[in-house]
């Protein structure tokens, strides 16, 4: 595929495409770091079976860093105690990781 090329070009260790109900079960024992899935739902079912609780959103292509939990706004429990705060710590942690990658990014390009 023109993508997976384009990526080898640029130097990124890449492979595919790949069937997807294949895929996650490679990538689920380990064989790849990430996944990237063509449709929301082909990548959130696996995602969500493996990793519910820390899950996280990702929005590519802004100008800024956006992350978020991966669930539902689960109104229903809200200020019962029982929400499992999980998933947004991984988003916090998630953003601070990308923006501490951009900034040795940024600071590679000025040095």
């Amino acid at each position: 595929s023109p993508a997976i090329g384009r990526a080898r070009d640029e130097g990124y260790s890449v492979e595919g495409p790949f069937p997807a109900d294949t895929l996650f079960h490679k990538a689920a024992s380990g064989q790849f770091e990430a996944v990237v899935a063509m449709y929301h739902d082909q990548g959130l079912i696996p995602l969500k079976l493996l990793h519910f609780s820390d899950a996280v959103n990702v929005t590519l292509g802004l100008p800024i860093i956006r992350t978020s939990v991966d669930h539902g706004t689960a109104y229903d429990i809200a200020g019962a105690g029982k929400a499992d705060d999980s998933s947004l710590k991984a988003a916090i942690r998630m953003a601070a990781s990308m923006v501490k990658n951009r900034q040795t990014k940024v600071e590679g390009l000025s040095g």
